[in-house]
């Protein structure tokens, strides 16, 4: 893992006129308060809620630009009556007025039907020249609702806004992606996402808000914004079976010297089978003929990402295995320089060629284009910024459900079922898709690499019509997307350890084969790339063993790793929080545990 830069460069505003800005934002569940009810759902009622961290910069940046620019800022919020109090917040912050979506009707919507809602209101409140949203919402992790609000109201869409500049019409923006940054440029009006780091976060403390004045807050009911369908009814995903994913954690806190820690825990992975990988299963993938498509004519569709070989092959080989159930065929979609014999290899059938660039805007159009004349059954592609924004834009123009950053996926009962965490792996769901076709986005590296195949697809091409609205300057990518996903051993470091000091610990991961993960304090001062952050809002991972090396432990971060099977934490602080939430606890300095561990573990493993 190598340390990276800060973004250095900013770009200047220059405002030649006043800005129309919305935000839109959600109310969550705080965190740790988080529990379910009886039929699956997020209990709302007497938890703590807040505003969703990336929400809170949307309003932020809005409220700026703003005032700048002498405009304004109207913030759209689509919940229950308490969902008011985010709107207070904002307008305490010093956005104009708040929209509340707010009708029972409205109860049950998934990521579309919210995405309609928004979009209606964003119609009847309009026109504005920016749109803000959040990257994701915490509780959900989707990334869906900003591009399918793009596509239902015709805006261009660049997500993940780190920086942003503006020159007269023109954005100038520098999009933070999991695994490296892109510099964009777009004109308005448009629609964007933000990240976390893009500036200061919207906070106001309760008391300011309860002094907003009701005036400065419109209740819109789902009548108001047209016939619908709206809520549950026009929902095309339904949820299934919920749970909670709890792991209880020994928290056996060690005492001694740094060697007779390090023994003793050496001695405690080995009777807890840390020190082993679990066998693989030989069969996953090992088909090595393809086999023709029946008579159902049902065809499951992968869209790859040029340059992600292996997120392509993930997911062939996942459709490779669900087209077992439906006899259909398995159709890949892939762009100029693809291999189509190492698509075929992976579970493809079918090799389709869009030509032109891979413009996420101009895909989505080429797709549902696509599909009008293929009998699409299901979509798989990857959750990355440029799949998500593909799937977000198809699921809206074809009214189609989508299930975003799923971690497993199968077919029960001839219905495709995904397999979707939130708020970082604390909840799986099971989700169905009600509509003609199914789209599912999956979170790269959860799913088996598939054994190669003997086969030789068939390849044909598609045209793909050139809009390009988002005009990309440059991109850089500083890791692989993947790496954490797959990784067996992860030693997680805290800002107590400093970036010269990273070398010190090659020597146990080495032994382990761990790749290093980081808090999002390390990620902000760039001594690590952000693919490496884990944590509520970065990634949830789950290794078979997890060392946390000077870090706190706080719940921020550790609800990233909860669905690890073993938690070693080296703090020289016995009170540290992060020895209730491990298995094993050394106390000591990560300086002299960490040589003593690996000492250990050369002798006996």
């Amino acid at each position: 893992m190598t340390t990276v830069s800060e973004v250095d460069d900013v770009p200047s505003c220059r405002f030649e006129r006043p800005l129309r800005i919305a935000a839109l934002v959600k109310q969550i569940p705080v965190g740790e308060s988080m529990t379910l009810g009886d039929d699956g759902r997020l209990v709302r009622d007497g938890i703590e809620l807040e505003m969703s961290a990336y929400c809170r910069r949307a309003v932020s940046k809005g409220v700026e630009w703003a005032r700048e620019s002498g405009g304004s800022c109207t913030v759209f919020t689509l919940g229950p009556p308490a969902a008011e109090d985010v709107l207070r917040e904002a307008v305490a912050w010093g956005a104009d007025r708040g929209v509340h979506l707010c009708d029972p009707a409205f109860g049950g919507s998934d990521t579309l039907a919210t995405a309609r809602a928004l979009a209606a209101a964003l119609r009847q409140e309009g026109p504005f020249d920016l749109v803000l949203v959040g990257r994701n919402s915490l509780d959900g992790d989707t990334g869906q609702v900003g591009p399918e609000i793009a596509q239902l109201t015709g805006l261009p869409f660049a997500t993940g806004v780190r920086v942003m500049g503006i020159a007269g019409e023109e954005l100038s923006l520098t999009l933070e992606h999991d695994d490296g940054t892109d510099e964009v440029e777009v004109s308005l009006p448009a629609l964007l996402s933000v990240a976390e780091r893009l500036c200061e976060p919207c906070k106001v403390p309760p008391p300011k808000r309860a002094e907003v004045s009701a005036d400065l807050i419109r209740v819109t009911t789902a009548a108001a914004l047209g016939e619908g369908p709206w809520g549950q009814e026009g929902s095309p995903t339904t949820v299934g079976l919920t749970r909670v994913m709890h792991h209880d954690r020994a928290a056996k806190v060690l005492s001694g010297t740094p060697a007779e820690q390090a023994a003793e825990a050496v001695a405690l992975l080995a009777q807890r089978g840390a020190l082993t990988a679990a066998a693989s299963d030989p069969t996953i993938g090992s088909e090595t003929v393809a086999r023709a498509p029946s008579e159902s004519g049902r065809v499951i569709a992968v869209l790859t990402e040029p340059d992600r070989p292996k997120v392509g092959a993930e997911l062939l080989g996942a459709a490779a295995r669900l087209n077992e159930s439906i006899g259909g065929q398995v159709q890949a979609l892939a762009f100029e320089g693809a291999d189509p014999g190492a698509l075929g290899a992976a579970g493809a059938d079918a090799v389709t060629t869009l030509g032109g660039a891979p413009d996420a805007e101009d895909v989505a159009a080429a797709v549902v284009a696509w599909s009008a004349q293929h009998p699409l059954w299901a979509l798989l592609g990857p959750s990355t910024a440029f799949g998500r924004e593909v799937l977000g834009r198809v699921a809206a123009a074809l009214g189609a459900g989508l299930v975003g950053d799923a971690v497993g996926i199968d077919i029960v009962d001839d219905e495709l079922v995904a397999a979707k965490p939130a708020f970082s792996g604390a909840l799986i769901a099971d989700i169905v898709c009600t509509s003609d076709v199914r789209l599912v986005s999956v979170r790269p590296g959860v799913l088996p690499l598939p054994v190669p195949r003997q086969c030789t697809p068939t390849v044909s091409s598609w045209p793909m019509a050139t809009r390009s609205r988002v005009r990309r300057l440059a991109q850089r990518r500083d890791d692989d997307i993947e790496v954490l996903a797959r990784a067996d051993v992860v030693i997680g470091i805290g800002a107590a350890v400093q970036p010269h000091e990273y070398e010190e610990l090659s020597p146990l991961a080495a032994l382990l084969g761990a790749e290093l993960a980081a808090t999002r304090k390390v990620t902000d001062k760039g001594w690590a790339p952000r693919a490496r952050q884990v944590g509520i809002t970065g990634r949830s991972i789950a290794p078979r063993l997890y060392f946390a090396v000077g870090l706190s432990g706080k719940f921020n971060h550790m609800v990233g790793v909860r669905a690890a099977g073993t938690i070693v934490a080296i703090n020289d602080d016995p009170g540290a929080v992060v020895f209730s939430q491990c298995d094993i606890g050394i106390v000591g300095d990560w300086h002299v545990v960490v040589p003593a561990l690996a000492a250990e573990l050369r002798r006996v493993v």
